[in-house]
């Protein structure tokens, strides 16, 4: 543990993490338009080790609340509780501490992942941001080749590869291995399966459950495909044009939805499955 850093602490409750009436607001670049609200108050809770799903059509808010639980993006009002403590009323210091325990596994693993940098730096990367093992490269180096395993890229020689040379699902395994290696709660994952093919889609979530289980991580898995949600996801929260509509167990949600904008999406999955 890095000098300075901030401890995991015991949860004092059942949950992880907690948001509360979050809001955000986008400016549309023209003083004769009205500011577009793309967050309306959204609420809900993570429990350690759980896996939340959060549903939804593009423009819908989704990437957006997964930036600013990450830290990327600021909320114009609300709440996010993390070990008693609300990120978004930490001073910037204390805000890049805490980001050891919340990383991000991005879209687009072609453009997440620096095409100057080898593999072993840029899962190393997240190491020297958080001056975790400060002054030991062995420990670096250790801890490098432990996330890579975890990630099943087992061979030495991944290590002084760079992304050009990686298959698409490799490239987000390296992704999946950067947001690991610091040991975080929490996992958010921006369509991460979305450029993969379809096995390589659940060969991903597959690994990722697997990880959450050995390592008690949470994951809020960002995604406009409510299949992938299926035997992955834990709970759904279902949200359209910034509000949520619908939130339970995802076999709850899926066999039985509620709201129609759920039902639409449901219908859809149906729709191409009899093509």
């Amino acid at each position: 543990m890095k000098e300075g850093s901030v401890q995991r602490k015991e949860q004092a409750t059942e949950w992880l993490f907690q948001v509360q009436d979050l809001k955000k607001t986008y400016s549309r670049g023209s003083s004769s338009k009205k500011n577009e609200p793309v967050l309306k108050g959204v609420s809900f809770s993570i429990a350690p080790g759980e896996i939340i799903g959060l549903i939804g059509a593009s423009g819908a808010g989704k990437s957006t609340i997964g930036r600013i639980i990450a830290g990327l993006e600021k909320a114009d009002s609300g709440q996010i509780m993390f070990q008693g403590q609300d990120l978004l009323q930490m001073k910037a210091k204390e805000r890049r501490e805490v980001a050891q325990w919340i990383q991000m596994v991005f879209q687009d693993p072609y453009e997440s992942l620096s095409s100057r940098m080898t593999i072993e730096q840029i899962v190393m990367e997240p190491l020297m941001i958080q001056k975790i093992g400060q002054g030991d490269v062995t420990l670096r180096k250790k801890m490098v080749r432990e996330a890579l395993a975890e990630v099943s890229l087992v061979l030495e020689s991944y290590m002084s590869r760079y992304p050009h040379e990686l298959s698409g699902g490799e490239r987000q395994r390296v992704g999946l291995a950067r947001a690991f290696v610091c040991q975080p709660s929490l996992i958010i994952a921006d369509e991460p399966t979305s450029m993969l093919d379809t096995s390589l889609r659940f060969d991903l979530l597959q690994l990722m459950k697997e990880m959450g289980k050995r390592h008690q991580i949470s994951y809020l898995f960002v995604t406009h495909d409510i299949a992938l949600t299926r035997g992955f996801c834990d709970r759904l929260i279902v949200l359209d044009q910034g509000e949520i509509v619908e939130e339970g167990k995802t076999e709850n949600v899926i066999d039985y939805p509620q709201h129609p904008f759920t039902q639409s999406l449901i219908q859809a999955v149906l729709q191409l499955e009899q093509y």
